[in-house]
């Protein structure tokens, strides 16, 4: 089979077929442009335009020709690496997953007339690229991807039940584009919840609803800080972190982090005058660490003298296993120098796009107006279905649900790898969070292990990857546990990795 060229991402032109299922990039949309190209390059994976293994075009030629900021291309192709349809090979350039089927899949918009799993992704509207009203498409999430919940065990009967309860009350207002900030029982219902479960008190008015986490940031960013404005970035991070500052012209210096979390007497020494420090103190990404309380008061004190922020990206703190559940940083926010994040991607399902944010009393009106200014209002009907399920008890009872299932399905991860490999591998032993960092003893690097584990079906990831400064990186292998169905599929998935390896 001859593989396609580049050229498969090109703008069409009169020579091009007529029924190549590729998009236009369309300017007059308010589909974000990064959402265009997402969908564009997904359409032609789906429709065998792009074969497993093909090779797409470079972020900064496709830019080029498309006329966009590359950091447009690269949010695109991120979040197709992270649903496991790219893969990035280095030098060697970014190829479509060898692993996905060879033939050309039956259209998005007729996928879910077929039995299957749970899908990473929404259906998508032909016309208008936004996901219909609770829809999830039904395809399995790769095995030990990151990120992803247990889309098996969500309660779907309820959700549907709730999402039609919704959409028979609907009334002529609701029909209208509704608060850019986010729907108040929405808004509501989060304060509510984060009082009781994360410490965190709050009014009405400082929660903004948003679209997810780098949404979220590009807001708190755009407000609270200028072009050039230097910002303390983990190291090692969360990839979208960086694609977010330097999108906005920011300056991004990586501070170490350890057992204990974040140093701040690091950042204090090499850029004390930082003007804000994103940090993911509940279980880092990707070391799962908890940052201590030692180091959670020194941080605050930091902001407080040097009249910074802290962004807190509370993105799994729920999921604590084992040891006393540490407060969320905002929580002991006593100066208000904290803007805390939340995401419902981990906690209910990706397809729904939404985050949060818990503002500073005394910014919450400039919020509101770069929020009214921007116009990005989420989808009412979705926003008020979580508020439903918020508000009927659901939500807590799906956490809860949860914790005590991840916790089991870690474990059966764990004592698989554990039965299969012997002493060739070491588990890091973390208090929480949805993926585990795995050392292996091997002479190959962590990426060449990664590669040979995506090569295999095997969604992993390697460490190194996310850390900026190269000379003290730390090796290490990333695996998601949120979808491992049973022990005997621990066992297998175990398996696959030690052939996948070369290890005996």
């Amino acid at each position: 089979m001859t593989r396609p060229s580049v050229s498969a991402l090109q703008p069409r032109s009169a020579g091009t077929r007529d029924d190549m299922p590729i998009a236009r990039i369309d300017r007059r949309k308010r589909v974000p442009l990064a959402r265009q190209i997402y969908e564009r390059v997904l359409t032609a994976i789906d429709t065998g335009v792009l074969a497993p293994g093909a090779r797409v075009a470079s972020a900064r030629a496709l830019a080029s020709e498309l006329g966009v900021a590359r950091g447009t291309v690269e949010a695109a192709y991120q979040r197709l690496a992270g649903e496991g349809y790219l893969l990035a090979r280095g030098p060697a350039g970014t190829v479509v997953s060898p692993n996905l089927p060879a033939s050309p899949r039956v259209p998005r918009a007729l996928a879910a007339a077929r039995p299957g799993a749970l899908s990473l992704s929404p259906l998508r509207s032909p016309s208008t690229g936004a996901p219909p009203f609770g829809a999830l498409q039904m395809r399995r999430p790769l095995p030990l991807q990151l990120g992803i919940p247990a889309l098996d065990a969500f309660p779907r009967k309820l959700w549907s039940r709730l999402a039609s309860r919704r959409i028979r009350a609907t009334s002529p207002a609701d029909l209208g584009y509704g608060d850019p900030c986010g729907e108040p029982a929405l808004r509501q219902a989060i304060a509510a919840y984060l009082l009781a479960s994360r410490g965190i008190v709050c009014g009405v008015d400082q929660v903004f609803v948003t679209t997810g986490y780098c949404a979220s940031l590009e807001l708190a960013v755009g407000v609270l800080l200028q072009r050039g404005n230097t910002v303390w970035i983990e190291d090692p991070c969360y990839p979208p972190t960086r694609t977010v500052l330097e999108r906005a012209s920011m300056i991004e210096h990586p501070v170490r982090v350890d057992e204990e979390g974040l140093d701040e007497s690091v950042g204090r020494d090499t850029a004390p005058h930082a003007s804000m420090a994103v940090v993911t103190p509940s279980h880092h990404a990707p070391l799962c660490v908890s940052m201590t309380v030692s180091r959670r008061l020194a941080l605050l004190d930091w902001a407080s003298q040097a009249n910074g922020w802290v962004f807190e990206d509370d993105y799994d703190g729920e999921f604590h296993y084992s040891g006393p559940t540490l407060p969320a940083l905002k929580s002991l926010d006593a100066r208000d120098r904290v803007i805390y994040a939340g995401s419902f991607s981990k906690v209910l399902f990706p397809a729904l796009s939404l985050g949060y944010l818990v503002v500073p009393k005394a910014v919450a009106s400039s919020f509101e107006e770069a929020v009214q200014a921007a116009q990005n209002r989420g989808a009412r009907l979705l926003q008020a279905t979580v508020a439903d399920f918020m508000a009927g008890g659901h939500f807590a009872r799906h956490l809860k649900k949860m914790r005590l299932l991840y916790a089991r399905r870690r474990a059966w991860l764990v004592q698989a790898l554990h039965d299969v490999f012997g002493a060739q591998l070491y588990v890091e032993q973390t208090r929480g969070g949805m993926h585990l960092v795995v050392r292996v003893r091997s002479p190959l690097g962590d990426r060449t292990l990664a590669r040979r584990a995506q090569q295999a079906g095997l969604h992993c990831q390697a460490l190194s990857e996310r850390y900026a400064n190269a000379q003290r990186h730390q090796r290490g292998v990333l695996m998601g546990f949120t979808n491992v169905g049973s022990a005997e599929e621990a066992r297998q998935i175990a398996q696959r990795l030690r052939d996948a390896f070369a290890i005996r």
